[in-house]
């Protein structure tokens, strides 16, 4: 004897239904966990702010404490130790298969919620409720999507269970560090996974969010597309949410030579855009005529250097600083760029007080690097002297 709901659907109408509320659950995830909670990139009114705290708590159980301390210290331990979910040091099929397990293991430690957990909700309902009794929810939900489904809505629970642990703190905090491009050269492994943010709400431009930690919107190319921004858009229209902070915009003014504090502030503002380009306009040129200009071991080596001299964020061992080294001595044009990369990070890695110096700096370095010699070094040094904000 078979078990029917109060509603009645196709099969594919079943898996519309799990998508539908797995999708809401992803929403809320990134809309209030993510943007609004942990790095305060946008203001919720308060009804759709419980909302999306309510739907958290009757579909994942989820502490809003917890979960915004444990993404904040990721960010400030990115990439060490001390990371909660790196997949540098706890292995990537740990974090994609046990994202969950890492989460309740960080959630249990005080020091993570007292240091990285504040300006959370801080009511009688989170007290009384949504922490207290985090499991009730579940519970309710699971009696709901029987009641209204049947059997079926048994399977749909068991999605709906799965969900952000696999997406979110699986593949998003896995792959998201492990796999994909990158816009941004941070000084971490994170990847954009793919351009279309749709599945798990623009949570999938990870590199993006990374160089811009506070920005609302998580795209950053005109190709990409964020889902979760065109939520909020549609939130700020009806005035139910406000932006606050979004990824600043930088333009190479053709004929500006002039460097000034305006043309500093957008190369310090961009830098990790910058150091993408460097890459692509200054160090792959040089390293595809240094391949022309060598043997098969000396390309050999050169293919093992390729990422440890044009990607930030990876960690460089002994072995790794041989091989740096080794493609240096081997070639004069690389070693110049190389030095010129790493001068280039001091105009902004010494301080935001010490602005009048950042101008010298980057005067200094686009000087040096006109009279460098290395035709793409000199054009690199007329693109930043161009910069400003748009």
């Amino acid at each position: 004897m078979s078990f029917e709901g109060l509603l009645d659907f196709s099969a594919w109408g079943y898996v519309g239904i799990a998508l539908l509320l797995t999708h809401i659950t992803i929403a809320s995830v990134t809309i209030f966990l993510h943007r609004y909670q942990a790095h305060h990139a946008l203001d919720l009114n308060p009804a759709i702010s419980h909302f999306f705290r309510f739907w958290l708590w009757l579909t994942t159980g989820t502490v809003t404490r917890e979960w915004v301390a444990i993404h904040r210290k990721h960010h400030a331990r990115c990439e060490t130790a001390d990371d909660p979910h790196s997949p540098r040091f706890k292995g990537i099929i740990t974090v994609v298969f046990g994202g969950f397990g890492l989460y309740r293991r960080e959630a249990a430690n005080q020091e993570t919620l007292s240091h990285f957990g504040q300006g959370t909700p801080d009511d009688w309902l989170e007290h009384r409720l949504y922490t207290k009794h985090r499991n009730i929810g579940i519970i309710l939900m699971a009696l709901i999507d029987i009641a209204l489904f049947g059997l079926p809505g048994l399977v749909i629970f068991a999605v709906q269970m799965i969900w952000i642990p696999f997406w979110a703190a699986g593949v998003i905090n896995g792959l998201g560090h492990y796999w994909g491009y990158r816009n941004f050269e941070t000084p971490d492994a994170s990847t954009n996974i793919m351009p279309w943010g749709i599945l798990v709400g623009g949570e999938e431009l990870h590199n993006n969010h990374h160089a811009y930690m506070a920005s609302a919107r998580l795209s950053n190319k005109w190709w990409e597309l964020d889902i979760g921004w065109a939520y909020i858009r549609l939130l700020a229209m009806c005035k139910l949410a406000r932006v606050k902070r979004l990824a600043p915009r930088a333009i190479s003014q053709i004929g500006k030579h002039l460097i000034d504090r305006e043309t500093a502030r957008a190369v310090v503002s961009q830098r990790f855009y910058i150091l993408k380009r460097y890459g692509k306009m200054v160090i792959k040129p040089a390293l595809r005529e240094a391949r022309r200009n060598t043997d098969r071991m000396g390309r050999r080596l050169l293919r093992r250097a390729r990422k440890l001299i044009t990607r930030e964020g990876i960690p460089v061992d002994s072995t790794s600083a041989e091989t740096i080294d080794r493609v240096l001595l081997q070639d004069e044009t690389l070693a110049t760029i190389y030095r010129f990369k790493q001068q280039l990070k001091e105009v902004w890695s010494r301080g935001s007080k010490d602005e009048p110096g950042r101008v010298e700096r980057l005067r200094a370095w686009c000087a040096a690097s006109e009279q460098s010699g290395i035709r793409a070094l000199e054009e690199f040094a007329v693109y930043l002297r161009g910069y400003s904000l748009v």
